[in-house]
């Protein structure tokens, strides 16, 4: 290994996160509700799209650093989503071959955006085979398995160093409520809930962590009963791309989070349709699952007369969805009606008051009082 390639990685990788500003703070005023303040983290602004730029600069450190990666590692990844895109992003910053493994369905968009960046996809037909696949790969070709499932929480320094928690409250600290009620995130590796988490705690912040979880995904259940040996069979898709997973991923840590919601797919959706409506802003469905959270927990802190701030993230741009999670008829055929959510979602923004029912819905606190007052 070349320590002299090594040292120049690093300083390219650091010299592109300098070229780099910071993501933007958008505040999302409701005015029913004056005393209690909204903001989105817009991560759709970073080089590549998606909240997922700052977890592939992580990783692909993380190796350099352990002396995982050389000049001549080939890095592979199971993703055939945000990920896969930003680390093809790096891996040609680096002049390394990149392979993404992802599932034969993978639609050609995403695998377009990948080869834009020089990645090469690797398909297979069971979904959950790709983390063994990609693992195999690796070996085989004598590269490096980047496992964003595994590495994320370790490969991100949560004390500080700009992740995104010091990012979030360096910005609140000129806002009216400058240390946030709640922070609302959704969960995919795990790793961005477990840096916020961990971060709140060691600054000693009295912000509470809520993570929100599409209905098909098992972290809700292992937050609930704690534990990790929960998988779903079948197909690996949680329909809210970017998080919900059919097994609990090594670095998804309950005990750094104070709540946890799952929200129904079509809930999801609608609040995306619902933000583009009164910010003109689109947004993908994580965080459409993100703003259903805040909604819920700003109806709960307006009804106890509290007052606040809760930020969320924006986790990556709509217009990675326009066929899907915004086109009417998609949203039919695949059986999600949002116009129910819609109608009382607009009531709340004009009104502030909360009406709306959410059946398949979860929430971690509520199940938590049922426990505590069953005989």
């Amino acid at each position: 290994m070349s320590r002299q390639w090594v040292n120049d990685a690093v300083r390219a990788i650091e010299r592109d996160f300098h070229r780099s500003a910071d993501t933007h703070l958008v505040p999302f005023d409701v005015p029913s509700l004056p005393n209690i303040r909204m903001y989105l983290k817009d991560e759709s602004t970073h080089l590549t799209g998606s909240l997922k730029h700052r977890l592939a600069r992580s990783l692909i450190l993380h190796g350099l650093c352990n002396g995982s990666i050389d000049e001549n590692t080939t890095l592979v990844e199971a993703s055939s989503g945000s990920t896969a895109v930003s680390e093809a992003y790096f891996a040609r910053l680096l002049g390394l071959p990149f392979i993404a493994v992802m599932p034969a369905g993978t639609s050609a968009a995403k695998v377009a955006q990948i080869e834009f960046y020089g990645g090469r996809c690797h398909f297979v037909e069971d979904p959950t085979a790709v983390y063994a696949e990609a693992a195999r790969l690796a070996e085989d070709c004598n590269g490096h398995n980047l496992d964003q499932f595994t590495n994320a929480a370790q490969a991100t320094d949560w004390r500080g160093n700009n992740n995104i928690a010091e990012s979030i409250f360096m910005q609140m600290e000129q806002e009216r409520f400058p240390v946030p009620r709640w922070i609302v995130v959704g969960a995919g590796t795990g790793g961005t809930s477990a840096t916020i988490g961990r971060y709140i705690r060691y600054r000693c912040f009295d912000t509470e962590l809520c993570v929100v979880d599409p209905t098909r995904s098992v972290f809700y259940d292992a937050y609930v009963n704690r534990t990790s040996g929960i998988t779903l069979e079948g197909d690996a898709s949680s329909g809210i791309e970017g998080i919900g997973r059919p097994r609990v991923e090594p670095s998804f840590i309950p005990d750094v989070i104070d709540r946890m919601i799952q929200v129904d797919n079509t809930a999801s959706y609608a609040a995306m349709h619902f933000l583009a409506r009164v910010t003109g802003r689109r947004y993908g469905g994580s965080t459409g699952t993100n703003l259903f959270g805040v909604m819920l927990l700003a109806a709960e802190m307006a009804e106890r007369g509290e007052e606040g701030a809760i930020v969320t993230l924006a986790c990556d741009p709509g217009d990675r969805y326009l066929t899907t999670y915004y086109d009417r008829e998609w949203l039919a055929a695949n059986g999600h009606d949002i116009d129910y959510y819609l109608e009382r979602m607009e009531e709340w923004y004009r009104t502030g008051e909360w009406t709306l029912e959410c059946v398949p819905c979860k929430d971690s606190a509520r199940a938590s009082r049922e426990v505590a007052t069953t005989p």
